[in-house]
């Protein structure tokens, strides 16, 4: 956000002053809010761009914004409907998105198998619980 041009030379005193510089750090407060959650919302497949727009899959005929590094004609991307190259909208190469996805999961399948590891060593103990409280 360029606030150029939005101040005055003079600043406004008294009450239509602060609402004014209230307002500014609140588009200011919104602006960052925005970056960091597209900041943070750039692991994995995207479901949604935080702008509310979907996302859908799209095929870059050529590099053409700054970010397209790297990347090679009819790269495939998950795009916000509603893009804009100004750092506030999703536009993140598919492989890196199904890259982190399959991370995510294999990090989930190793905490399932330990936790089976831990029932199969519990049923195991009760099991010989079971068979000494019979004897």
């Amino acid at each position: 956000i360029s606030l150029h041009g939005q101040f005055p030379h003079r600043p406004i005193r008294g009450v239509e002053g602060r609402e004014r510089r209230h307002k500014e750090m609140e588009k200011m407060k919104q602006h960052w809010d925005m970056v960091g959650f597209v900041a943070d919302g750039q692991y994995g497949i995207p479901r949604r761009c935080p702008c509310g727009g979907s996302i859908k899959h799209d095929v870059s005929p050529s590099p053409k914004f700054k970010h397209d590094f790297d990347t090679q004609p009819g790269s495939r991307y998950f795009t916000c409907t509603k893009f804009k190259d100004d750092g506030l909208h999703f536009r993140q190469p598919l492989v890196f998105g199904v890259e982190q996805e399959i991370e995510k999961l294999v990090m989930k399948v190793e905490e399932r198998s330990k936790t089976i590891e831990e029932m199969r060593k519990q049923i195991q103990i009760k099991a010989e619980e079971i068979a000494k409280l019979k004897t």
